[in-house]
């Protein structure tokens, strides 16, 4: 994984050991490197910072373990929608990615699993055609492989700029999660900030096991949108993963430091089951 080498050389350099991120929460001042450390987790106020694919699947993956899938597809603007075209240059120029998620087959803790990862610094991880075809491809794989998959969610919802191909996609990828569900398979979700729109009304809440990381905003539509359409005043916490906790829709919250170990036991146990 030479991204991952490329990642810790770039954290560990003497200017991001002095170079100062302050937390959107606090303001506290912190190191580039010892959120690194921290696991990008504020050490004053707790706050989690949101991750890349690249940075996720560093804190996840077996050392050398992860094998990208099915990349070099990108998204075409064939709507052309005023500002797309700009729009995915930009995204692909600063994430460095082709688009809004990334998929490959990895291990941890030696249990080698199908993982797909949305990185939210993507047009906020909108669901365009290439998200819904990378990830509906690595749920075949996985069916044919027999193997687990684990999905990082994280997405402002359909991509509005694709039209109703955006919308095909939870019809495409939910066909590909019951036909791996159908095959006796493990799929496990794990919802991160934010979640929200035609994801979370698809595979984000299709999984066997659904695990959330702490105070991800996870929804459909938005506060202001449902309280118009109840006429109702809705809890300060609500479409937290404390509040999806409470009403049975997320089975564990998990905190960053504790998910890998959390995930290689779930694997584990499924694979001893199977």
């Amino acid at each position: 994984m030479s991204f991952i080498n490329d990642f810790l050389e770039k954290v560990s350099t003497p200017s991001a050991k002095v170079q100062h991120v302050t937390c959107k929460k606090c303001n506290h001042e912190e190191t580039k490197y010892n959120l690194y450390k921290n696991n990008y987790i504020c050490p004053n106020c707790g706050y989690y910072y949101r991750l890349g694919a690249r940075s996720r699947l560093e804190l996840l993956c077996d050392k050398n373990s992860f094998h990208e899938l099915h990349n070099g597809l990108t998204s075409k603007d064939f709507l052309e929608f005023p500002g797309y075209q700009e729009k995915l240059d930009k995204a692909m120029s600063t994430t460095r990615e082709e688009d809004a998620v990334v998929c490959g087959i990895a291990s941890v803790a030696g249990n080698e699993f199908a993982v797909f990862v949305m990185d939210s610094k993507f047009i906020m991880a909108s669901m365009g055609s290439v998200v819904g075809e990378k990830i509906t491809r690595l749920f075949e794989y996985a069916t044919e492989h027999k193997l687990p998959v684990i999905g990082f969610t994280a997405s402002g919802g359909a991509r509005m700029q694709e039209g109703v191909l955006s919308l095909m996609q939870m019809a495409k990828v939910s066909g590909a999660v019951k036909n791996h569900s159908n095959a006796g398979l493990l799929y496990i979700t794990v919802l991160t900030d934010p979640t929200t729109g035609g994801v979370t009304a698809s595979f984000a809440m299709q999984g066997d096991i659904i695990l959330s990381e702490p105070n991800a905003l996870v929804g459909f539509a938005g506060r202001r949108v449902v309280e118009q359409t109840t006429k109702s005043k809705l809890p300060d916490n609500f479409q937290s993963a404390e509040f999806l906790l409470e009403h049975g829709f997320v089975d564990a919250i998990v905190p960053r430091a504790e998910l890998r170990d959390t995930l290689a036991e779930l694997l584990t146990i499924h694979k001893r089951s199977v």
